[in-house]
């Protein structure tokens, strides 16, 4: 039987097939002598040991379509970065991060802000602006209040999604209110540091309707994007595509160069501020990355 691996805890493994429920299940030796680990989000062959225990052994890994390794999870359609739209104030480097990692693994994504219903229309309307330009969709939703949830359902509708963000923004609350056979625990945001509590200890795959999953996973405070060089950075930053052959020089940086398409654009309003500021930001990060072995 064929199923997807929703959850891994301390060498067993739960797989949902479809029609049949959830099995628990042992990785057989083979994948240990190949030194391969199955990871949550795989498409997995079940050899079934005990039907009436839902026991059974992952018999086949099948080829996976892609893998994140922060965190480690496999076969993700679609990541929904889901930040708070106040309350906290969102982390737009940690966002932005967030973008280039998902182009960068080719992963599309999707933005949802979240306790939108602290902000004002011109303030959503702002935040539309800058991000839409992304070349993924932006959407708006309210846990507390129940509202934008049709639209964050229409994104996820068929695919197997990854919910990514800093703690403490709504992503288990909007998880709940989407699916009722899980219940995702909720932390309370500290009223000090306006931070939350990281309440999800690992990734675990929630089956929502048919071909719809959701993939709740540990805050975010830190992003490594192994591999990406700051030459290359650029090519992460969509508004930036069509200017880029308007520069002077080869291999421009779009930060220190005269005659660059880029930083004209900047200067006529046509790139936002907020996103080429974090890029001058990330590029610098990578910079001060040294090559393995120097």
């Amino acid at each position: 039987m064929q199923g997807k691996i929703i959850k891994g805890i301390s060498g067993f493994y739960y797989v949902h097939i479809t029609g049949s429920g959830v099995y628990e299940c042992k990785a057989k030796g083979i994948f240990r002598n190949r030194k391969v680990k199955p990871l949550v989000g795989d498409v997995v062959r079940v050899d079934i040991l005990d039907e009436a225990e839902k026991e059974g052994n992952i018999a086949e890994i099948l080829p996976r379509k892609n893998t994140l390794i922060r965190p480690a999870v496999a076969n993700i359609d679609q990541a929904i970065l889901i930040f708070a739209a106040a309350e906290p104030k969102p982390d737009w480097s940690l966002l932005d991060r967030l973008l280039v990692v998902m182009r960068y693994q080719q992963i599309p994504a999707a933005i949802c802000f979240n306790k939108a219903d602290l902000l004002e229309e011109e303030q959503k309307r702002e935040m539309a602006s800058v991000y839409g330009g992304c070349g993924c969709p932006v959407i708006f939703t309210s846990a507390r209040e129940g509202s934008g949830l049709k639209g964050l359902f229409g994104l996820a509708k068929g695919k197997t999604n990854a919910v990514a963000g800093p703690s403490g923004v709504g992503k288990s609350s909007l998880t709940n209110l989407l699916q009722q056979e899980v219940c995702m625990e909720t932390g309370e945001l500290s009223k000090k540091i306006k931070r939350g509590k990281n309440t999800t200890r690992h990734a675990q795959l929630i089956h929502v309707a048919g071909d719809t999953y959701i993939m709740d996973t540990p805050g975010f405070s830190a992003l490594d994007i192994p591999g990406l060089t700051k030459e290359e950075l650029w090519k992460y930053y969509p508004e930036f595509q069509s200017y880029e052959p308007q520069c002077r020089f080869q291999g421009c940086s779009h930060i220190h160069e005269p005659d660059c398409g880029v930083k004209q654009a900047l200067a006529a309003g046509e790139i936002p501020a907020r996103r080429y500021e974090n890029y001058v930001s990330l590029y610098e990060s990578l910079s001060e990355i040294k090559p393995y072995g120097k």
